[in-house]
C-alpha cells in the first residue's frame, strides 16, 4: 500500500506539530500533497481511469479550499505551506 500508518505519521511529524496532529491545516495539505502526487503518477500511466481522475480532481479542489482558508486567515502561514511543499512554480 502506497500510504500506511508509518508513512502518515512522518507526514504529519515533518509538516504538523506531532506525529498525532492530523488536524492542522499544514499537515492536512501535506497528506494531499502526497496523495495527489501518486494520483498523478497513476494517470499518467492509466489516461482512461476516470473514477481516479473525478477523486484526483476532489482531492484538488479539497487542498485549494483549505489553502484558501489559511490565506484568509495568516498570509504568513500560507506562504511557509506553499514554500515548504512546492507548490507553486
Amino acid at each position: 500500500m502506497y500510504l500506511d500508518s508509518a508513512k502518515k505519521q512522518e507526514i504529519f511529524g515533518k509538516y504538523g506539530k506531532s506525529n498525532s496532529d492530523t488536524g492542522s491545516v499544514e499537515s492536512q495539505v501535506a497528506l494531499f500533497t502526497y496523495r495527489i502526487a501518486h494520483l498523478t503518477e497513476h494517470m499518467k500511466a492509466n489516461r482512461k481511469d476516470h473514477t481516479t481522475e473525478r477523486a484526483l480532481v476532489k482531492l484538488v479542489g479539497k487542498r485549494r479550499a483549505l489553502m484558501n482558508y489559511v490565506k484568509a486567515k495568516d498570509i504568513e502561514r500560507y506562504r511557509a505551506i506553499v514554500k515548504a511543499l512546492g507548490l507553486r512554480k
